[in-house]
Order: structure tokens, then sequence, then C-alpha cells
């Protein structure tokens, strides 16, 4: 029997501005994560996507639908105690430096939200989980954390931002872009952590990228974004080796093929073939179609 979702979005919608100047940064956004499980949410530049991980982290108020936490309507306050869903909810940023200060050791970068999330963990027991975090990140405690920030590579900086959310004991993720800025050689390392939480602490993950690879390593489910839409989504083989919509189609075959040479014709599309995909991906596409199990797309109504 599946577990209830952690948290879920039912019909979401956001736009910014008024009239017909509104600008529709999400429409009808329907997800669900649930504990042990990761779901990735693809899409180009401006699609949406950080707004809907914004809506997630109640940075934006939706202006329809509702978001669920543990099946209590989050967007009325009074349902949901902030301090308990700032908890049970964190964030992994894009950038590991920006979001760590600069002027504080991974010691107090650690114990500050330990402090706030797990009050009753003090004094040398406190020392013992900070140590056990930064070791579940494969950091060496010894060294790493009397270091600042600066002293840290990237990818020891974004273990270190790991590290800080369960710190607070958080059982949801949302990770926004968590490798784009780090070299090629350690992004494995971070994805491979971000499953090993997925799989031994039952963290639900909600991984926001524009890399359709790193998708399919990370995630059991995906939504394909474009134009404030979700218009296809699924499991993620399905929906991978099976694309129904013509904008995830494009997104496929903008994924280098080793098997084709870049002067080949085959190897790109048509650029007028790209426009008039993404013109007609841009109009509100209301009719839901089920193309398989756990596979659907939007088309046309």
């Amino acid at each position: 029997m599946a577990q209830e979702p952690i948290i879920a979005l039912e019909c979401v919608s956001k736009f910014f501005g008024h009239g017909e100047k509104a600008v529709r940064a999400a429409h009808d956004i329907s997800c669900a994560l649930h504990p042990g499980r990761t779901v990735a949410l693809v899409g180009e530049s401006g699609s949406g996507k950080t707004t809907c991980a914004r809506i997630v982290m109640r940075e934006y108020q939706p202006d329809s639908g509702r978001l669920l936490f543990r099946g209590n309507d989050a967007t009325d306050t009074g349902s949901v105690c902030p301090k308990e869903y700032r908890r049970a909810v964190q964030m992994i940023f894009q950038d590991p430096f920006a979001s760590l200060n600069p002027a504080h050791t991974v010691d107090y970068i650690l114990r500050r939200p330990l402090a706030l999330g797990q009050p009753h963990v003090k004094g040398r027991a406190a020392d013992e989980t900070i140590a056990d975090l930064l070791r579940r990140v494969e950091l060496d405690p010894g060294t790493v954390a009397r270091k600042h920030p600066h002293e840290l590579s990237g990818g020891q900086r974004q273990r270190v931002n790991i590290a800080r959310t369960l710190a607070v004991g958080a059982q949801v993720i949302v990770a926004d872009e968590p490798t784009s800025m780090l070299d090629v050689s350690v992004r494995l390392g971070i994805l491979n952590l971000l499953n090993e939480m997925k799989r031994d602490i039952g963290v639900a993950l909600l991984y926001i990228t524009h890399d359709l690879a790193t998708a399919r390593y990370v995630a059991e489910d995906i939504l394909v974004m474009y134009a404030g839409q979700i218009v296809e989504w699924g499991a993620v083989d399905q929906v991978l080796t099976n694309p129904q919509h013509p904008y995830t189609r494009l997104l496929l075959s903008a994924v280098p093929n080793p098997e084709i040479r870049f002067d080949n014709p085959g190897a790109r599309l048509d650029p007028r073939e790209v426009e008039t995909i993404r013109r007609e991906a841009r109009h509100l596409q209301n009719r839901v179609v089920e193309v398989g199990p756990n596979h659907f797309t939007r088309c046309p109504a």
C-alpha cells in the first residue's frame, strides 16, 4: 500500500501582474511528494520550475488551488504550524557558496539549525550529532567542522548544505539544480548522496533540473514543464523512453547522441519546427490523455 504524500499540490496556479499583462508562471499544477521517492521537475529556464519550488517552500501563495502538508491545507496558515512546516520542508540551492554564511564555520552552520530543529539535542550529544551529519555526507568532521565555506570545494559546500537540511530534521528536500554549478567530476557523488538519503532516511525529494540524464538517475517520477504547464508526466522510464508531447521530444532531441555526428542533418531539428513546437506548447492545454500506466500528457481541448 502506497504511503500518503508529505506534500501535494492540487491544481495550483500562480500569476504575476494583473489583467492582460499578467504572466502565467504556473497553471493547474498537481503533484505529490512521497517518502523515499524523488519527483524530477524538468524544463528549460523560465518554464516555471522555480515558481513551483517557491510555492512548495511557501515563499509564494498560490492564486488558486491548494498546497497540502500531510493532508492538511497549508495554504491556510491556521491549519498547519509554520514552524513544523519549515522544519519538515527544506531547500538545497543551486549556488553552494552563496547559500552558506562566509563568516561562520561549518560547525556553526550545522549547530544553529540543529538547535532550532532539534532543541533537545545539546552539549556532547550536539557535538556527536554534527560529527554524524558530516560523516553521513562523506566529510571528515575532524578537518571540515573548523573550516569556513571559502576553504571548501564546491562539492564539499554542497554536502554541507545537504547536512544542514538533515540537521533541522527535513522530511522533504527541494533541490533546485543542486549540481549545475559543480564540476562534472563531483556531480555523481552528490547525486549518489541524494539517492542514499532517499533510501536510508526516507526523505521525499523534489529534484529541479534541466538535465534529463540526472533526472533519470535520481527520480522515479518526472514532470515535464513548459510555459507554466506540466505537459507530460509519469514514471521516468515511461516518459523518457516513450515521449508523447512534442515539447518532451524537443527536450530529448537536445541531448547529444554519440552515435550521430553533429554535422549530420539528422542530429538537430529544423529551427522552424522548433519554433512551431514552442508556439503551440505555450497555449493552455487542458485535456489530459492517459498514455499508459502512470504516464499522462496534455493536449489542446
